[in-house]
């Protein structure tokens, strides 16, 4: 009996090379296992995934099911009222859009209301910080800025975005920045999102027992839902954060658990909304707090990103970032950190026991998300640092009171972040040439061969940053330009290729590209809203010219390799619905070969979007997202890289005579 016992609690044991490629990361676990402290990676290893529900052959959307189907023989039968697997699977994937739209579209939405009340003089805390993009987003939405001043702007833009979420007829406000032929197709389809709250609803009722019964239809309002995401939620969040907080440029940064400092107060914020966080830099910059830590016996205050909040802060000011989705409970693990403060989205409640077994002071802060036995501070912007400060005074409590042994990995890695689209239209041509007709050109011309934005999550039921890493290798040998938000982009950066010496690890195309514009093969673009960063950048791509009149015509592809979250379905099919392929890892709840998968990954192509891919292998995504962008590159008749001519002025007066 000691023997079969001993044997299961050996198999329960992380092999945590094969969890992890993040050293920092496997150090803290072996740790845990030490401590006997458990994490999501151990949860994992005890909780087999339900073979039913991975596949999405399962149905309790009413109470007449639970009813699930055969994986193996999806058409052998149906649910108890009649509906097929298709029916399901889409019904299922409409849940998750639905979902992830709601997210995105509520952080932006608490954003456009931070606006409001900053322009209307009730919030004092924060300020309008890039006032040139308040009104170029004006300008570009068909406001008349003429002899107003900024706060009039800033009003009256508030009035348009505001339609992305109460209007129940018309387009969304940034459809404007839609290329003409993909919106053409997205009205001859019906899609072009009406406003964030109609379509969520309707989805939801949709997917609803006894609505909507037809996966093709069901889709369609999919693809309406997760554009009002992208186009909608999303952008918002991204432009109003850019125009309070300042929009990103080239920043030289640390990643990884080094960045914690053992004879400093270690305070961590991980989350999703900036506010927070731009608060806490004010709170621990200021001197009484200081000199409080100081007192407390520490050299001072070490404030540290995670997650998506953290990606945005280092994108936009250089702060630290300890690490991505699947390190959030490890951090804690050194003893290091004396508080973590969290808003909304990624928060594991499995935090708060972490936290309680090494004393880390963990709050909870905005009303949306707290969590059953952990203190909550409620943030509120008209009035941040109350809780800020609060924070800050527990956290040096905390470190005075230490009693635990602290064991930081030392290991940090430097890079350069913050390429927002407005940095890389300038870094492309200057302050008076301002353009992406370099990166089209190279694009023609087949130094690139295309763009390629990998983003998403971290799953502990793959191996931590390894497909990430893999991919974006591949993709970099064979000449494909990465750009990445959120936790992918801190996987990416601590394994090195976020400066411009990786270069060389990129195909000799791209790597003359980086080495005469001076950036690296892998740009970062910040948090996961940050993806209409990449949206925009699409747009402005089809604009320039040469490379097709819709989205759906440019050599590009994306890839979430180790998704997570409903959000990532959702800006899966918000870049799908906007005409890109993309590839999704780990796994997807669907079945190969029905009606509904055909759809996604065939039919939605043929209608002019784009279409959805799936693969666990990174270098079978690799491989399917390079034939994707050759797929295009000859559609576009720039199949072969074009050799360099030189005129001479015989050829020049011809031309100029023709």
């Amino acid at each position: 009996m000691e023997k079969k016992q001993r044997k299961k609690a050996e198999a329960k044991k992380l092999n945590i090379r094969e969890i992890t490629t993040c050293d920092a990361t496997a150090q803290m676990l072996e740790k845990a296992e030490r401590d006997g402290v458990e994490t999501a990676h151990h949860r994992a290893l005890k909780m087999k995934a339900c073979p039913i529900g991975a596949e999405s052959a399962c149905c309790k959307h009413c109470f007449m099911g639970p009813c699930r189907l055969n994986p193996r023989d999806p058409y052998e039968k149906v649910g108890v009222c009649g509906a097929t697997i298709d029916t399901i699977q889409s019904r299922n994937f409409a849940r998750m859009v639905a979902a992830g739209a709601a997210a995105h579209t509520d952080h932006g939405m608490s954003m456009l209301d931070l606006f409001r009340e900053v322009v209307k003089g009730n919030i004092k805390d924060y300020t309008i910080k890039d006032p040139i993009k308040l009104e170029d987003v004006a300008v570009e939405l068909g406001i008349d800025i003429e002899g107003k001043a900024i706060e009039e702007i800033a009003m009256d833009l508030y009035y348009e975005l505001e339609r992305t979420y109460t209007q129940v007829e018309g387009e969304i406000p940034f459809t404007k920045r839609v290329p003409e032929k993909t919106l053409e197709t997205w009205r001859k389809h019906g899609v072009v999102p009406r406003g964030a709250m109609r379509e969520i609803m309707e989805l939801l009722h949709r997917s609803a027992i006894g609505v909507d019964q037809h996966y093709a239809n069901i889709t369609n309002q999919c693809s309406r839902t997760a554009l009002v995401d992208g186009w909608g939620g999303s952008m918002i969040a991204t432009e109003i954060s850019d125009i309070l907080f300042g929009t990103p440029t080239p920043v030289r940064a640390e990643v990884n658990m080094g960045v914690l400092k053992e004879n400093y107060v270690n305070i961590i914020i991980h989350g999703h909304e900036p506010n927070l966080f731009e608060s806490m830099m004010d709170s621990v910059s200021d001197p009484s707090l200081i000199q409080a830590a100081k007192d407390a016996g520490a050299e001072g205050i070490n404030l540290v990103g995670m997650c998506c909040s953290g990606a945005e802060v280092l994108s936009r000011h250089g702060i630290p970032h300890a690490g991505n989705f699947s390190s959030t409970e490890e951090i804690m693990i050194t003893g290091a950190v004396d508080a973590m403060a969290v808003d909304v989205q990624c928060i594991k409640q499995g935090l708060g026991q972490v936290a309680k077994c090494y004393g880390t002071k963990l709050f909870t802060t905005n009303p949306r998300c707290k969590i059953e036995g952990v203190e909550h501070i409620e943030f509120d912007h008209h009035h941040p640092r109350e809780c800020t400060d609060a924070i800050v005074e527990n956290a040096i409590v905390r470190f005075k009171n230490r009693k635990l042994p602290i064991e930081i990995p030392q290991i940090k890695n430097l890079g350069v972040h913050g390429f927002s689209h407005e940095y890389i239209n300038y870094m492309l041509g200057g302050t008076f040439r301002a353009s992406y007709t370099p990166l089209n050109d190279n694009i023609i011309n087949g130094r690139i061969r295309g763009v390629a934005g990998v983003v998403g999550c971290t799953n502990p039921r793959v191996k931590q940053d390894w497909v990430h890493v893999e991919l974006v290798k591949e993709l970099i040998k064979n000449d494909v330009l990465v750009v990445q938000t959120g936790c992918s982009q801190i996987a990416l950066a601590k394994a090195g290729f976020y400066t411009p010496e990786s270069a060389y690890l990129a195909g000799s195309g791209l790597r003359e590209v980086c080495e005469t514009v001076g950036m690296p093969p892998v740009l970062g673009l910040g948090s996961c809203v940050d993806n209409s960063r990449i949206l925009t950048a699409c747009a402005e791509m089809v604009r320039t010219g040469g490379l097709g009149d819709s989205i759906a015509d440019l050599p590009v592809a994306g890839a979430a390799p180790e998704w997570m979250s409903e959000k990532a379905v959702t800006i899966g099919h918000y870049f799908v619905a906007s005409g890109v392929f993309t590839v999704f890892g780990v796994g997807f709840p669907i079945i190969k070969d029905t009606k509904f998968y055909k759809h996604l990954t065939e039919g939605l192509e043929e209608l002019g979007f784009g279409k959805w891919g799936f693969a666990r292998d990174p270098h079978e995504m690799a491989k399917m997202m390079i034939e994707h962008i050759d797929k295009k590159r000859k559609a576009l008749g720039i199949d072969k890289a074009r050799e360099r001519i030189l005129f001479d002025m015989a050829a020049r007066r011809e031309m100029e005579a023709a």
